[in-house]
């Protein structure tokens, strides 16, 4: 990869105020690293997965003069427990689908999907002040982009 890595942070929107603290976090770390970004909004989290994967047909459609590379991949969102089991459908569908895009597609990416029982334990996480883990998420994308670096030319 020449020059500054060029991310895509996939946002799901449906807890648009902790959506809001996590990319504040991951776009601290994105520009301290001097990453470029672009965000696309989802509604939730169930969608961030098609939304990457879309973003890989096209720029493997299309090919490298496509203007729709990106080196990684953020996926920010929150599912807050509710009172049916659709919480555990959207979690595991959505982490299971993220992590066949990075197993099988190759897809340097950061997990920054919040899981949480409650607002209390997702603003703890999302806060830039607390865990911070939009921030941990784009770090985490930044390492596997290395890691994908590491492995694209032929073998030494």
């Amino acid at each position: 990869m020449p020059g500054a890595p060029h991310i895509l942070i996939v946002e799901a929107r449906y807890y648009g105020d902790i959506a809001d603290a996590l990319l504040k976090g991951a776009e601290q770390v994105f520009t301290e690293a001097g990453a470029t970004f672009e965000r696309l909004t989802v509604p939730g989290a169930f969608e961030i997965p098609a939304a990457i994967a879309r973003a890989l047909d096209a720029w493997q459609s299309e090919g490298p003069n496509s203007g729709v590379h990106y080196d990684g991949y953020l996926a920010l969102g929150c599912v807050i427990r509710g009172e049916t089991s659709h919480y555990d459908y959207i979690c595991s569908e959505s982490a299971r689908k993220l992590q066949d895009l990075a197993c099988d597609r190759g897809a340097a990416l950061g997990y920054g999907i919040l899981t949480c029982e409650n607002r209390i334990q997702a603003w703890a996480r999302a806060d830039v002040e607390d865990r911070n883990k939009g921030g941990e998420a784009a770090r985490a994308c930044l390492a596997m982009i290395a890691v994908n670096d590491r492995f694209a030319g032929p073998p030494e």
